[in-house]
């Protein structure tokens, strides 16, 4: 782990990579059973360090707060028991799930003559993860690397510098017990001399970029990077109420798609309604909101109907809000709503509440979207029931994975062509 507090050397970045890509090689290589151990042990320790670990988070809170870091960043950087736990509980379950690299063969339609063919999943390499405050998400990153034989680069922000370092030096001290190869995890410190165009301009060593945090952070990765991004999305996600869509799960899913802690990464701060929908039924709908703490926006033509609603600028249906807010607009028409959402949403998870099987037909073939939810809450757990993956993020791109990020999405394939006979 490269992480020193004291220190104001510049770090050595081409051979902090080498070491990583050096690491990642053996790592691939280390037995399905070593890495659950590894994981298991990495659970423990944080488990057993958590007041340590609390005690670094709330010296990043301080520094946060004279600083006057913007309260959404706050709210991710605070570490409680409860989310530590989480990271604990998600790092165990890692270790019980069946290996998704070496176990992992699938048939190929690439066929040669007089040869067998099949593909095998296989770690990426190395991964880099660039990411604002949420301190635990290193662990979580860690874990689902460890797991799928991937070495993984850290690069948090400096309001989480403390964290970031205390959650590290946990996970290395049980890497190092179990005897995973050193250099399979490191922590940039941005304070250091670890721009993040310094990291993500490294694509001879690093072999796939996850950056998370605001759609500002996601963006100027992607503008600088060399190396293949894999983008992450968060908020900005719209909801159709059809005319015969129900009032109570309309209300159900905007407040429960708001409930993931402590990034509601799939929270509706859009919906898009009817020009004949129920006004009685809109007012029942934004009193109910209004009750809960929510600020509520409407287009011109519904301020001017109903002027407690604040007016919505142009820009803002094509930003995520990531608070308390949702926007309200009148469409025309399920057509209307679709290319509304094709054209505005992040298009990572968007929804429809309708009783017309012909609409949710239409629309979830005409979304344009990484996923769509009808009749269902979007709302977003990295530790889902147990039948479930396990997800880092989201993903609204169509490049390298679209959707969930989860272990496959840290692998890649490769085709092995066996001879059946010797020449």
């Amino acid at each position: 782990m490269t992480h020193d507090s004291h220190s104001s050397a510049p770090v050595d970045l081409p051979h902090i990579l080498k070491r990583s890509q050096e690491a990642a090689i053996a790592l691939g290589g280390i037995r399905a059973a070593d890495r659950n151990q590894a994981l298991h042990a990495v659970a423990q320790v944080i488990d057993d360090r958590q007041d340590d670990i609390l005690e670094a988070n709330t010296l990043d809170l301080e520094a946060s707060r004279e600083m006057a870091v913007p309260d959404l960043i706050l709210d991710w950087l605070k570490l409680t028991p409860e989310r530590l736990q989480t990271a604990v509980k998600i790092l165990h379950r890692l270790g019980e799930l069946s290996d998704p690299v070496q176990q992992r063969v699938m048939s190929t339609s690439y066929q040669l003559d007089n040869c067998q063919t099949y593909g095998q999943l296989v770690p990426l390499g190395v991964i880099a993860m660039i990411y604002e405050a949420l301190p635990e998400l290193g662990a979580i990153a860690a874990g689902m690397c460890i797991k799928t034989g991937n070495s993984l680069i850290l690069r948090g922000g400096s309001e989480a510098s403390h964290s970031n370092a205390a959650i590290a030096q946990a996970i290395q001290l049980a890497l190092d017990d179990i005897g995973l190869p050193n250099g399979c995890l490191q922590l940039l410190d941005p304070d250091h001399g670890a721009s993040i165009r310094e990291v993500v301009t490294q694509d001879q060593f690093i072999n796939l970029i996850i950056p998370y945090g605001r759609p500002s952070l996601v963006q100027q990765v992607v503008r600088q990077a060399t190396a293949p991004v894999l983008q992450s999305a968060m908020g900005n996600c719209y909801l159709y109420w059809s005319p015969s869509g129900s009032l109570d799960l309309v209300r159900h899913l905007i407040l429960d798609s708001h409930q993931s802690e402590p990034d509601p990464v799939n929270a509706i701060e859009k919906v898009l309604i009817h020009r004949n929908q129920n006004s009685a039924a809109l007012n029942t709908l934004w009193n109910n909101l209004q009750e809960k703490g929510f600020q509520l926006r409407g287009d011109a033509a519904l301020v001017a109907e109903y002027p407690e609603l604040m007016l919505a600028e142009a820009n803002e249906w094509r930003q995520a809000y990531l608070n308390k807010i949702v926007a309200f607009k009148s469409v025309e028409s399920l057509e209307e709503a679709i290319a509304w959402i094709n054209q505005h949403s992040s298009g990572h998870a968007d929804c429809l509440v309708t009783e017309s099987y012909q609409e949710s037909r239409q629309f979830s073939a005409g979304v344009n979207s990484a996923s769509v939810y009808i009749n269902s809450s979007p709302r977003f757990s990295r530790n889902p029931r147990r039948i479930s993956a396990i997800c880092l993020g989201m993903s609204n791109q169509k490049g390298h994975r679209r959707g969930s990020i989860g272990l496959e999405t840290l692998t890649t394939v490769k085709h092995v062509i066996q001879g059946n006979s010797w020449i």
